[in-house]
């Protein structure tokens, strides 16, 4: 499918924050992603995805923007940067979105190392796939994620995503091919719930009762 709607938005209030959801603008947002991904290298090195085979370099900011942006235009990916109350945070991706018989993406995520721990990624991963199964029409979202990554283990626990196992050697991270494994939601498991409703809820029922 093309000519998909984009650019688009979606933003919320959570936990008292401002959490928005937007394309990356070429000439606007240029300076502050360089340097926030600057300041977090260290931080997502060993969680960013490699290329097995040598790329051509050279690719500039204004260039990766535009096709990232082609791809959403055409239906494949929605790739938005994270801002909280207003300065950029990080990114969520949905990307390889496929339609058809399958009606199915991928999300990628990553945040700033001084806003982990806070609980804006899961909302912001929420918020994302809400989009995708309401506006994007699609039946699953599926995260894939390396066994020793406890900090995005624990994201995908605290919306209640499905374990569906070991993928091995599934994506090239960091270098090396890496195993994974495969957490997923269809809009079977909502059963018209939105996944932001469905964090809420259970992250209700995770908080301790007290007793007399």
């Amino acid at each position: 499918m093309s000519d998909r709607p984009w650019p688009v938005a979606v933003e919320a209030v959570h936990l008292g924050r401002r959490i928005k959801l937007r394309p990356l603008r070429t000439r606007a947002d240029r300076n502050e992603y360089l340097q926030l991904r600057r300041d977090n290298s260290d931080w997502n090195r060993p969680w960013d995805s490699s290329a097995p085979v040598p790329l051509p370099t050279g690719m500039s900011f204004a260039q990766m923007v535009r096709q990232q942006d082609r791809e959403a235009k055409a239906g494949r990916l929605l790739p938005f940067v994270l801002e909280v109350d207003g300065a950029m945070a990080g990114q969520v991706h949905l990307f390889g979105i496929s339609r058809g018989a399958l009606l199915s993406g991928s999300a990628g995520y990553w945040i700033a190392e001084s806003l982990a721990g806070q609980g804006i990624m899961p909302f912001a991963l929420a918020m994302t796939m809400d989009h995708g199964f309401g506006r994007e029409g699609l039946h699953r979202v599926e995260v894939n994620i390396r066994p020793d990554n406890p900090r995005s283990l624990r994201v995908v626990q605290k919306l209640g995503l499905r374990d569906e196992g070991l993928r091995e050697r599934y994506l090239h991270i960091d270098g090396k091919w890496r195993d994974h494994r495969t957490f997923a939601l269809t809009t079977e498991d909502l059963d018209g719930e939105s996944v932001v409703d469905r964090l809420n809820r259970l992250s209700r029922q995770s908080l301790p009762r007290h007793t007399e």
